[in-house]
């Protein structure tokens, strides 16, 4: 199926497309739980093909302040993948993580310095998140996938997500989101981007016998 199109991975395919978003958030919330020693619920993880457009207003505004974490990814499958989050969401993993010392409440979340430190824990925790994801589709799919070196960013969610937009816009203008929302004490609220290239798709959903 060379012309498979974005706009066919309907019915059956989004189906599969949602379990493979549920496992990789379930796995992400077990990564998380064990990485900042704290029990994490998740909501049920919604699923979303969306124009790539859309997504700066999903996301909260184009002028929303988010961290992301960048990366490709190839072996069996060839494409990118992004995880991104409010900046107070990533303050307050980043406090959890480092056991309080950034010393903020929900007030001085957002206005809190990034250094080094605070930007290496923000790495690893996008290292992680989006390898859950990634294990989880492997898994399910037995397809080899290896992840690059991640790139961090933060700015204004316009301004992050025009770095990928190119690399996406090779592979068509729609993309594969899905939203979680994390809560411990506080509720945070992440998105992971998934973006394979079309013959990656047919490989995905081959393996998972629905092609």
């Amino acid at each position: 199926m060379k012309d498979l199109s974005m706009e066919q991975l309907t019915g059956q395919y989004f189906d599969v497309l949602k379990e493979l978003g549920n496992i990789g958030a379930g796995n992400a919330t077990t990564a998380l739980s064990q990485m900042i020693g704290c029990k994490v619920d998740m909501s049920v993880p919604q699923v979303q093909l969306l124009e790539f457009k859309d997504l700066g207003e999903i996301v909260g505004g184009d002028d929303q302040i988010m961290v992301s974490i960048y990366l490709e990814v190839a072996g069996d499958i060839d494409g990118s993948m992004m995880f991104i989050l409010s900046k107070t969401a990533a303050a307050h993993l980043v406090n959890k993580l480092m056991c309080g010392m950034l010393g903020i409440d929900e007030d001085t979340a957002e206005d809190c310095n990034f250094g080094d430190m605070e930007t290496s824990a923000i790495k690893e925790v996008g290292n992680v998140i989006t390898g859950a994801y990634l294990n989880a589709l492997s898994a399910l799919t037995t397809l080899k996938i290896y992840p690059s070196v991640p790139q961090i960013g933060i700015d204004m969610a316009g301004a992050l997500l025009s770095v990928p937009a190119v690399e996406f816009g090779i592979y068509g203008d729609n993309i594969l989101l899905i939203q979680t929302q994390f809560s411990d004490d506080i509720e945070l609220e992440g998105y992971f981007i998934l973006v394979p290239d079309m013959e990656s798709y047919e490989k995905i959903l081959t393996a998972l016998g629905v092609m």
